[in-house]
């Protein structure tokens, strides 16, 4: 398996201010240096990224210097996270613009993953069919991954329609598309990530793992997760991809990468 971080932890998650009145605009950012994250990542000892939709299109007319960044660290461009609401019908054409944008610039830069978040919450709460429609949603945007040679995936997140696990089994039967589990969003959410590994090994093509104490997220080792069980079930299942640790928030996301680094070849060796 091969390791890798994302970058959201250098400035935190934002989104772009454009997107309140334009949904074709509305990117996730990390609202830091990309430059930065990436020089630390690379000290840390992990062998790839995973970046935010928007941090990705910072570098739209510049995609030459982004490669050379990456180069120059000698980290690969594992993938790209993006989100949308899905259910409302009128709005999905700029949302898949959106999103076919951003696997375009994904794709140019070399990324093998498409990361998908979302399905929103009406202010009413969630209608049975809005699992049909978050599942069509999701499928036209495998299907635009596709077409640029990425592999789609489901990641999901608390504060969408699914974060909890009898959501994500409503979900499941409705799309054909991956998963994506993050390890600390399934606890939160209610969940066991064993049990996602397990009930859904065959459909995990990318997996995130990040650390949960008290209700937050904390770096790797210093929560409560079973990584090493997790680790053993995911080999067992035939899983040899990329593990990204993610982590929102930090005070020093430097140190925090290095603590989950050290944890991972210590604790998981996983070199």
């Amino acid at each position: 398996m091969k390791i890798g971080y994302q970058t959201n932890t250098w400035g935190g998650v934002v989104g772009h201010p454009a997107g309140v009145t334009s949904v074709k605009d509305l990117f996730y950012l990390a609202n830091g240096s990309t430059e930065q994250a990436i020089r630390d990542i690379a000290a840390a000892g992990y062998q790839g990224i995973e970046l935010f939709d928007g941090n990705l299109v910072q570098y739209e007319n510049r995609m030459d210097e982004f490669r050379r960044l990456l180069s120059g660290s000698g980290l690969d461009l594992i993938g790209v996270y993006t989100g949308a609401n899905f259910i409302y019908e009128d709005i999905l054409p700029d949302e898949m613009a959106k999103i076919e944008k951003t696997a375009e610039l994904a794709a140019a830069a070399g990324a093998e993953h498409l990361v998908l978040g979302g399905g929103a919450v009406r202010a009413a709460g969630i209608r049975d069919e809005d699992f049909a429609a978050l599942a069509k949603g999701l499928d036209i945007a495998a299907g635009i991954a596709r077409r640029h040679g990425l592999q789609a995936s489901y990641h999901p997140h608390l504060g969408t329609m699914v974060e909890r696990p009898d959501q994500l089994d409503r979900l499941m039967p409705l799309t054909d598309i991956p998963l994506c589990p993050d390890t600390a969003h399934i606890e939160a959410g209610g969940g066991d990530p064993l049990e996602v590994i397990r009930k859904y090994g065959s459909r995990i093509t990318y997996i995130h793992f990040k650390d949960y104490r008290s209700g937050a997220f904390v770096p790797l080792g210093e929560g409560g997760q079973s990584f090493g069980d997790m680790l053993r079930l995911l080999r067992e299942q035939g899983y040899d991809g990329w593990v990204t640790i993610e982590l929102d928030s930090h005070d020093d996301p430097a140190k925090a990468a290095g603590i989950s680094r050290a944890y991972l070849r210590d604790t998981l060796h996983l070199r």
